[in-house]
């Protein structure tokens, strides 16, 4: 797919452009709104397709779990494998769309791999994630960052206690979500790892508070992301932070999300999963 079609598309889902006015432009890239209508199909995300391990795996035991943190309530999916083992656990954090059907299916890959996982619904103060994808990212955008950022924290505890949890907690987040484990990384949590699939950087001024290693997966063609590199990264070798970082050279945003065809990259996603996987089991399995 031509490059601008996917640039146009990023720029729409980041609050960049407004729902007519993206419309009018893919039409014109496309040689009209037929066309448009077609592409848009292709450029979003088809739940269809979330199932690399299926809700009724029966490896699996999941449930949906509540507990009290900033602001009320929250809501997520937890998953992990049958059995009394003591597991490492990992919080899920989500894309700008909610705890949709890709993000638990992540919860359950990691639950295969023998993690305790939860998929935080951030969207639980305002009724949880709807099924529409474009309404969900503006609730997304009415989230206050500190408390969200809050509510993400009260889950590192929450985990490290569940009788299941062998007292270590990671996070993985993508996008949105890769943002904010950069964040979480920094809230005075006993986090014990934290992944940031092209996640926003952190400013410099905050990279002081990072507690915990991060590993950083960043998509070669993804220039609204990369920007902020550079600085996010001399920042963390000034501060002596520890980090391992990956480029995916021809990637685009989201190349791990397996239910977005214009996007998805195979390659990168599978090299990509397994460096996460490591990366967690080092941190979170050994004293």
């Amino acid at each position: 797919m031509d490059q601008r079609i996917i640039d146009l598309y990023d720029a729409y889902t980041h609050g960049g452009l407004a729902r007519r006015d993206f419309m009018d432009r893919l039409a014109q890239m496309a040689g009209g709104a037929a066309a448009a209508a077609a592409l848009l199909g292709v450029l979003q995300n088809d739940y269809a397709r979330a199932a690399v391990v299926a809700e009724d795996d029966p490896r699996l035991a999941t449930e949906t779990v509540a507990y009290e943190a900033a602001g009320g309530k929250v809501s997520g999916y937890l998953a992990r494998l049958k059995g009394g083992a003591k597991r490492p656990a990992v919080i899920v954090i989500h894309e700008n769309r909610g705890l949709n059907p890709h993000i638990k299916d992540v919860a359950r890959r990691l639950a295969i791999d023998g993690f305790l996982a939860l998929g935080v619904d951030a969207l639980s103060p305002l009724g949880g994630t709807p099924a529409d994808e474009d309404k969900a990212r503006e609730m997304i955008g009415k989230l206050d960052r500190d408390e969200t950022l809050a509510r993400y924290a009260a889950a590192v505890p929450l985990l490290a206690t569940r009788p299941e949890s062998n007292g270590k907690v990671g996070a993985v987040g993508f996008c949105w979500g890769g943002g904010m484990a950069n964040r979480l990384a920094a809230a005075g949590t006993p986090l014990a790892a934290s992944v940031a699939y092209y996640g926003m950087p952190l400013p410099a001024e905050e990279v002081p508070k990072i507690t915990a290693p991060l590993l950083l997966h960043y998509a070669g063609l993804d220039e609204r992301i990369n920007a902020g590199i550079p600085a996010f990264e001399e920042a963390l070798k000034k501060n002596k932070k520890p980090y391992e970082l990956h480029m995916y050279p021809g990637a685009n945003h989201a190349f791990n999300n397996d239910t977005n065809a214009a996007r998805y990259d195979k390659e990168a996603a599978d090299l990509a999963w397994g460096r996460t996987i490591s990366f967690l089991k080092k941190h979170l399995t050994q004293s």
